[in-house]
This record gives structure tokens, C-alpha cells and sequence, in this order.
């Protein structure tokens, strides 16, 4: 339940924990000043309204009527008469509540006569009915004398300066925070393999040197990177001058036995070298454009032969979308191509749900086994225990099929097909 409350973001928490103890503060401080302030406040202004009342009613008692009212209407704030048919049996009894009825009462008794009071409408003025020998005094006082507002004027302007540092603190924070933004969105553009700027250092101590971790460990991802291509690209060279010497050599080679095994060594490790090549390929740099992948899958099946094959495309969506053309294409190939190696009978699905677009590749071929289905995309690994490169398996096809999905910021899972074989579904956001 307060998992679903608290905010996930984290600036919504930062202002959570700034203004949770702001707001307890002003609560407690309100309590506080309502049980003792306010009823100071209530019994010094009751007090000297009774004290009031008691002058009016000694002059009363003294017949000076009309002097009586004069002082009660110019120097008291209140007016009054006198109701000499009227007595207090049978009335009702107001049921005022709080702190300044209680102080009123309490006053009140000081008195020594019976008295009733109304506090319902204190907008028109407090209404006091004390019983005298003369009659029903009936006294209307000014809600002036018994109710001040300096406490609801203290607790709004409490309130207003919570609100006001409430903004502030959501300014500020929204500030410091757009560091962590703004390396959020190249971390994230950088893990997808496009070519991410380096991060300016800026905001807090501690959101400055979290900038420059990351620009290091980009400068030591990219480096590594760099490294392994450039590795990789010159052994694949080197390698093909002896090759295309052995080549030679072999034709020279009279001994028919031997010579056939050496042939079957020779392509098996030119197999090789044009699999590290085309690995080394994903890794070039390659411009983002804008592409239909309804027409590159049609491209990598265009040139398969349909009389051996037999391959169809259901279309349910034209799916437009950005990256890099060649990449895009060499890994829908490589996975047709696996296709083709095993299967007769090949199923391709274009549409777009929730996740981005879907590309579902299904075949009849003998699948692989469940246990196998994140193995296979691991460097160099075939499921063809004699490793066989005569068809192609050097082990890097869906390795560079994930990597290129992945760099795109998409993903791909293999499950069984409905034809028996293997479906391979490739996710790609639109």
C-alpha cells in the first residue's frame, strides 16, 4: 500500500521528503497554538466582555438605562435591551462547542445570575440573555470583542509559506535532476550501439562525478570495441594470403586423397574468415535512415528458389521505421539463411502490437532443443557436434543477428514453430 503511494520518480520523492516534515511541523505547531494561544486569546476576550457585561448591569440596577446603552453602544461594541415579560425558563440552550464557548461559560458564572448564550451566528454577533430582577437582559456583542482572526491568519500564512517552499523545492530539485535526465537518455542511446556525445559534467558534487564515470567507462567500452574489430578485421587478412597460397599449392598436389581432405580443410576455413568478416561488418559505423522492412525482407528472399523452397509472406502491417539498412538486412539473412539450411518450408509475419513491430520467422525444419534456445547465441557455438563449416555454421549467425536486433534496440526469442520446426520472432520498436 505505500509502495503505491510514495512516487517512483525521484524527484516526486525528493519532495516527499522535503515537505512530509515541513507539513507535520506546521501541524503540530497548529495544535500547539490553538490549545494554548488560542485559548489565552478566548479567556482575555471573554473576561473583559463579562467585565463589560457586569458595568451594564450595575448601571441597570442603578436605573441609568440610557446611560448604559450610550456607553454600551460607543465604548463596548455591543447594544442591548431589556425584556421585562420574558424570563430564561423554557428557552433552548445553545450547544456551543470549543475553546471560546468554554472561556464565555467560564466567565460568565462570575456573574451570579442565570444567563444562556448563542454562538451559532457570530457573524451577526454573540447573543447573551442574563436574567435580572428588572427582566431579560438581552445583549448583542460584536464578534470583534470575543473572536480574533490573528490565529486563522497565522495558520493560512503557514500554509501559503509551505506551499511557496513546496515550489521552490520542486524548482530546484526539477534542476538538479536534468543531469540524471540527460545521462539516462545517452546512457540509453549509447547501450543501443548509436554514437552517444560525451556528457557534460554539471549540477551536484556527487552527479558530477557519476557524469565522469560514465564518460570513462564509454571511452574504455568504445576503445574495447575498437580493439576487438580491428584484431579480429587484421587476422581475418592475414589469414587469406596463406589460404589463397595453399589454394595454389593444392593444385600442384598429385595425391588425390590427400588433396580432397585439404580442400575439405581449405573451405572450411574460408567459411570462417567470411563469418569474422561479416562480424566485423556490424561493427562498422553505418548511417540511420529511414526504411520499410516490408521491402527488406522481401529483398533478402527474393533470389531463393522457389520451386525448392516454399516460402510465403503474410503482410499484416507496412511497417515504416529508422535504422541502419545493411545491418537490418544482414540479420534477417542470416536467420533466412539458417532457415534454408534445414527446412523446406518457411512462414514469414509482418505486423505491429504493444511491444513495436514483430517479425516472425517459422520454418519446418528439426528446431532446436528448448535447453539450447540461449546457447546458440553465443560466439562460435553450433549444434552440429562434428562443427561442420561446410554449411556455414562458424557459430557467429545469430550471435550477429542479436547484436544488431539489440543495437537497435529490439530483441529476439526463439520457441517452437507451429510447423515443427523453429520460430524465431524479432521485436523491433517502431
Amino acid at each position: 500500500m505505500i509502495k503505491k503511494i510514495i512516487p517512483s520518480t525521484l524527484i516526486g520523492r525528493s519532495i516527499i521528503i522535503i515537505f512530509v516534515p515541513i507539513i507535520t511541523i506546521v501541524l503540530i505547531t497548529a495544535f500547539v497554538f490553538y490549545q494554548t494561544s488560542w485559548n489565552i486569546i478566548s479567556k482575555r476576550l471573554a473576561e473583559s466582555v463579562v467585565a463589560d457585561i457586569n458595568v451594564l448591569v450595575k448601571l441597570i440596577d442603578d436605573n441609568l438605562n440610557n446611560y448604559a446603552k450610550n456607553i454600551a453602544e460607543e465604548d463596548f461594541k455591543m447594544n442591548f435591551k431589556i425584556a421585562n415579560d420574558q424570563s430564561l425558563s423554557g428557552q433552548l440552550v445553545q450547544n456551543n462547542r470549543g475553546i471560546l464557548s468554554k472561556r464565555l461559560k467560564q466567565s460568565l458564572l462570575n456573574l451570579d445570575k442565570p444567563f444562556i448564550f448563542d454562538l451559532s451566528n457570530i457573524e451577526k454577533g454573540v447573543l447573551i440573555k442574563i436574567e435580572l430582577d428588572q427582566g431579560l437582559l438581552i445583549v448583542n456583542v460584536n464578534k470583534d470583542r470575543l473572536y480574533s482572526e490573528t490565529a486563522f491568519v497565522f495558520l493560512l500564512w503557514m500554509i501559503f509559506a509551505s506551499l511557496i517552499l513546496l515550489i521552490m523545492s520542486y524548482f530546484l530539485m526539477s534542476k538538479q535532476l536534468k543531469p540524471l535526465k540527460r545521462l539516462a537518455i545517452i546512457a540509453e542511446t549509447f547501450g543501443r550501439g548509436l554514437d552517444a556525445p560525451k556528457l557534460t559534467s554539471a549540477g551536484a558534487y556527487e552527479i558530477r562525478q557519476t557524469s565522469q564515470a560514465f564518460n570513462q567507462m564509454r571511452t574504455r567500452i568504445k576503445r574495447f570495441l575498437k580493439q576487438r574489430t580491428e584484431m579480429l578485421a587484421g587476422v581475418s587478412h592475414d589469414l587469406r594470403t596463406p589460404l589463397t597460397r595453399m589454394k595454389l599449392q593444392l593444385t600442384l598436389l598429385k595425391e588425390e586423397k590427400a588433396k580432397k581432405e585439404l580442400e575439405l580443410d581449405i573451405r572450411e576455413m574460408t567459411a570462417m574468415l567470411d563469418s569474422y568478416v561479416s562480424f566485423v561488418k556490424t561493427e562498422s559505423p553505418e548511417t540511420i535512415e529511414n526504411i520499410s522492412l516490408n521491402e527488406v525482407i522481401k529483398d533478402c528472399i527474393k533470389n531463393i528458389d522457389k520451386k525448392k523452397y516454399d516460402i510465403f509472406i503474410n503482410e499484416k502491417d507496412k511497417v515504416q521505421t529508422s535504422g541502419r539498412p545493411i545491418q537490418l538486412k544482414r540479420a534477417f539473412q542470416n536467420v533466412i539463411d539458417n532457415s534454408k539450411r534445414y527446412a523446406t518450408k518457411i512462414a514469414i509475419t509482418i505486423c505491429i502490437n504493444d511491444d513495436g513491430c514483430n517479425i516472425i520467422i517459422s520454418d519446418n525444419g528439426q528446431g532446436i532443443p528448448k535447453d539450447n534456445y540461449e546457447d546458440v547465441f553465443k560466439p562460435f557455438f553450433t549444434l552440429d557436434p562434428s562443427r561442420n563449416k561446410l554449411k556455414g555454421e562458424s557459430g557467429l549467425g545469430l550471435t550477429i543477428t542479436r547484436d544488431i536486433i539489440r543495437s537497435h534496440g529490439g530483441e529476439i526469442k526463439l520457441d517452437k514453430s507451429e510447423y515443427g520446426g523453429l520460430k524465431l520472432k524479432i521485436i523491433l520498436p517502431l
